[in-house]
């Protein structure tokens, strides 16, 4: 019988078969076991070398270096020391051998079943103290770096780059600040009765365009044109200008030559709408005087100062003729070949030349006389001569009351003298050329004739009212077309507009009407509310009616009431 308390004992204490053997293991060979377990378990944590061979047991392992110092010559200092976790210290102070046979690696994985909670510990205090390793192996090595060239100068660090932003450019000269306007006539321009509407409003002291509505765009500017006209007149004829009639000796004896010089305002002598106008009476007696008491048998009407086939153009209807508005264009006339002399609009003659020549005839008493057309001789003897008022007064007697005969002579004596032929062709050339004196440019500017009679005639509403702010400064002698412009509700043809609540500009506007069957226009000077001088240029272009001109009429008012606080919105 075996007693069962001694060591030695080889009796079965454990049933189950372990080895490849499948023999029970003693008291003495599951003590081992239960030591290979332990040792197993610290095997896998560091500061544990194992000392002995493949072949050696547990007993020869050799403890490694306390848990202090992770490695030779460095040690975990400081409250960042790494500490084992709670439990782990039991395992980590004892000594473990190697398991290496294939026994003892069984007996590890029945520790391992047997003691989970202890191997678990044991392998987080592992992780634990090898993180610690590894952020301490990095300083040794960023410390290692920084010393292995001792001799290695180090410079400054580089100064980082300025975040701040580079300054703003600054002009050399600050802008004025722009005035911010909040009047507005824009509602009043798209009043269906202006048709299709065209305007510009420009401050007639700084040249700033205020309002515009296709200003740039060349139309018809109707009658508004006779500003362009007596323009060009005081650039190249000069205030103080006067027209002529005069009569030579012909070339034959007995022979004389009325020669006609453009002056529509001569007149036959019984009465004139031209006041100051030159009359035949007094050219016949000149006449008399110098031919003292010699028989005169022949009169020739000289008429060739322009053409004078060159009389009518082609887009006129002859109906402005014979309704009083317009007479053929001829150098030689008398009352402007009206049928009654008194009255401003009346019925044109078909032959003005003719209707001079009687004139003259019956002032210088002559009985039955032969009469032809014909040229005065070069150099011929003058035998009288008779002027109109100057320029500066027929421009006052044309625009008030925008006489279209005076425009068209005022034109073709232009040309004449600036050196063309008096064609009313050449009109397109002479007034732009004329206007350029001004400081204007006539870009887009079509001339057909000097009234504005035909529709032919383009000039963008901008230049207009440029011109009318030459106008307004009253420089280059143009304070003379200022002068005779028709007053809103007081002169000429505006005498009887700006009524109901357009009366509010009554004397404050000084502007040139235009009327054709095609259009309604507007142009000249405004003494706005606010003091400020406007010059501006409506057209009201399309088939017109009634309620056109009283419309012009508003967004004329609308601008005087907002003066320079008038806004192009």
């Amino acid at each position: 019988m075996t007693d069962p308390r001694d060591p030695e004992a080889t009796e079965p204490q454990n049933p189950t078969p372990t080895g490849p053997t499948d023999q029970p293991q003693t008291r003495r060979e599951a003590r081992e076991a239960a030591q290979v377990q332990d040792a197993e378990a610290t095997q896998l944590l560091p500061g544990i070398t194992p000392m002995a061979g493949p072949t050696g047991s547990a007993s020869d392992a050799t403890p490694a270096a306390e848990p202090t110092e992770l490695l030779p010559g460095i040690a975990a200092v400081g409250p960042e020391a790494q500490a084992p976790p709670a439990g782990a210290t039991e395992l980590i102070s004892r000594p473990v051998p190697v398991a290496t046979s294939p026994a003892d690696r069984k007996g590890v994985f029945a520790a391992i079943s047997q003691h989970p909670k202890a191997w678990l510990i044991a392998a987080a205090a592992v992780v634990f103290v090898l993180l610690g390793t590894g952020s301490v192996f990095a300083g040794v090595a960023a410390g290692s770096s920084a010393s292995a060239s001792p001799n290695k100068v180090v410079g400054p660090s580089p100064t980082p780059k300025s975040t701040t932003p580079p300054p703003r450019p600054v002009p050399a000269a600050l802008a004025d600040p722009t005035h911010l306007r909040t009047c507005s006539i824009a509602a009043k321009a798209t009043d269906p009765n202006l048709l299709t509407f065209q305007g510009s409003v420009i401050n007639a002291t700084t040249g700033e365009v205020l309002f515009d509505r296709n200003g740039a765009t060349p139309s018809r500017t109707a009658s508004v044109l006779k500003t362009l006209t007596s323009a060009a007149a005081l650039a190249v004829l000069g205030p103080d200008y006067q027209l002529s009639t005069k009569v030579v000796a012909g070339a034959e004896p007995g022979s004389i030559v009325l020669v006609g010089g453009g002056d529509p305002t001569l007149s036959a002598g019984g009465g004139s709408v031209y006041k100051g106008a030159p009359t035949m009476t007094d050219l016949a007696a000149k006449v008399k005087s110098s031919l003292v008491g010699a028989e005169v048998t022949k009169v020739i009407l000289d008429s060739s100062y322009w053409d004078p086939a060159d009389n009518w153009d082609p887009s006129w209807e002859r109906s402005e003729q014979t309704q009083g508005y317009q007479p053929e264009v001829t150098a030689l006339m008398v009352d402007g070949s009206r049928a009654n002399a008194r009255a401003q609009d009346s019925p044109r003659s078909n032959d003005p030349i003719g209707d001079a020549g009687k004139a003259f005839i019956s002032a210088m008493g002559l009985g039955d006389v032969k009469v032809e057309t014909g040229v005065a001789p070069a150099g011929a003897t003058p035998l009288g001569e008779v002027k109109s008022q100057p320029v500066k007064t027929l421009i006052g007697q044309m625009l008030p009351v925008s006489d279209n005969t005076l425009g068209e002579m005022l034109a073709r004596v232009t040309s004449k003298v600036a050196g063309d032929n008096g064609s009313s062709a050449s009109l397109a050339k002479v007034i732009p050329n004329a206007l350029v004196s001004y400081g204007l440019k006539p870009t887009g500017v079509v001339i057909r004739d000097g009234s504005g009679l035909s529709n032919n005639n383009a000039v963008p509403a901008t230049f207009v009212a440029q011109l009318m702010a030459k106008v307004a400064g009253g420089g280059q002698n143009l304070n003379i077309i200022l002068d005779a412009l028709p007053v809103a509700g007081k002169t000429g043809t505006l005498a009887s507009r700006f009524t109901g609540a357009n009366a509010v500009a009554r004397g404050a506007i000084s502007a040139k009407t235009g009327w054709i069957k095609t259009e309604y226009a507007l142009a000249g000077v405004i003494h706005a509310s606010d003091g400020t001088l406007l010059s501006f240029a409506f057209y009201a272009l399309g088939a017109i009616n009634s309620r056109t001109q009283p419309a012009l009429d508003t967004i004329t008012a609308g601008a005087f009431s907002c003066g320079n606080n008038l806004s192009n919105n």
